[in-house]
């Protein structure tokens, strides 16, 4: 092999290094595109979801995971206590995770309805 055939060899091995980018640049571009419609905006709920777990205090009224309204008596570090029905002047009460609170309703909202 000669210097001239090597010479001609770089820039042929260079233009398929630069074809091999330009050919990876849509799936590169989709995975950006991926990120922020739907990655990025899941991890922004799941912050929101968390903050709101930790700030529950006895009084919020809240709607948990399964439909269920209530209004919070007891806050322990993993459970709560729900008040979900007052009977013959004594409440109904059920023990739930923390995790399972999907929403806090304004105060009120309970008597509202």
């Amino acid at each position: 092999m000669t210097l001239t055939d090597v010479l001609t060899l770089v820039p042929a091995q260079a233009a398929g290094g630069e074809n091999a980018l330009v050919s990876m640049l849509p799936i590169i571009l989709m995975f950006v595109i991926l990120y922020f419609l739907m990655i990025r905006p899941q991890m922004k709920r799941q912050k929101e979801h968390r903050n709101m777990v930790s700030n529950l205090a006895k009084g919020d009224e809240v709607i948990t995971g399964g439909g269920m309204l209530g209004k919070i008596t007891k806050v322990n570090d993993n459970y709560i206590t729900l008040e979900v029905a007052d009977l013959a002047e004594k409440p109904v009460e059920i023990l739930l995770q923390r995790q399972a609170v999907s929403s806090v309703l304004p105060k009120g909202t309970i008597k509202s309805l």
